[in-house]
């Protein structure tokens, strides 16, 4: 039996992202929405997914004792950060004037606000937050993009991206104002800025991917 450990530290979609593990997980894999350090430091494969304010995310990581669980659950394990699970693995974000993250890859989280014009090239409209559908545009070879063609669309719903001091990391991009990494890569963490649990056949099929991803690339 292999266990897939959803994080819960009351932050993110976690109903519909464990729904969606249970939809695409293969037989005998049991999916685990869980606090404790124990259970999801014993699970084969970890989801950190994510929600709201990094601010937020932090101080409940930290109330329930979980940021050196989240460290080394993505030293170990094969790890997908989701939204600000992929956010708060930087060192530092720009939200309520700077907030301390995690800190497993150099590197901010930036506000769009400032950084991006109010219309793009042809002329549409960029609000703040961007939300709705988008395309990533794949820049690594992962096991995590199998059957997912490049350029595919992913719901998105966020004002801040990530952006890596090692630019190697970055394993899909998206244009919104400016080319931002929406989604990084190293070993056996992958992370993303969508949201693939509401990401329709595309979404499920990197979900799909992880649950049988050995964290190799």
């Amino acid at each position: 039996m292999s266990t897939i450990a959803i994080i819960n530290y009351n932050m993110g979609n976690l109903h519909s992202v464990t729904k969606a593990l249970e939809h695409v997980a293969p037989e005998r894999t049991k999916v685990i929405l869980s606090s404790s350090a124990e259970e999801i430091l014993s699970a084969d494969r970890i989801v950190f997914p994510g929600q709201g304010a990094a601010r937020d995310c932090m101080k409940e990581l930290k109330k329930a004792g979980l940021v050196e669980v989240v460290r080394e659950a993505a030293a170990s394990k094969p790890f997908l950060g989701i939204c600000m699970g992929m956010q708060v693995l930087m060192e530092y974000s720009e939200e309520h004037d700077g907030i301390d993250c995690i800190g497993i890859y150099k590197g901010n989280t930036h506000s769009f606000a400032g950084k991006i014009a109010s219309v793009d090239a042809s002329g549409e409209r960029l609000k703040i937050p961007q939300m709705g559908w988008n395309r990533i545009h794949h820049r690594q070879d992962h096991p995590l993009w199998k059957g997912i063609e490049d350029g595919s669309r992913f719901y998105f719903v966020h004002s801040y991206f990530v952006d890596p001091e090692d630019k190697t990391l970055i394993a899909g991009e998206t244009e919104y104002g400016l080319d931002y990494a929406s989604a990084i890569a190293k070993d056996n963490v992958f992370a993303i800025q969508s949201h693939p649990e509401k990401s329709s056949d595309d979404g499920l099929q990197l979900l799909k991917n992880f649950t049988e991803w050995n964290g190799n690339v």
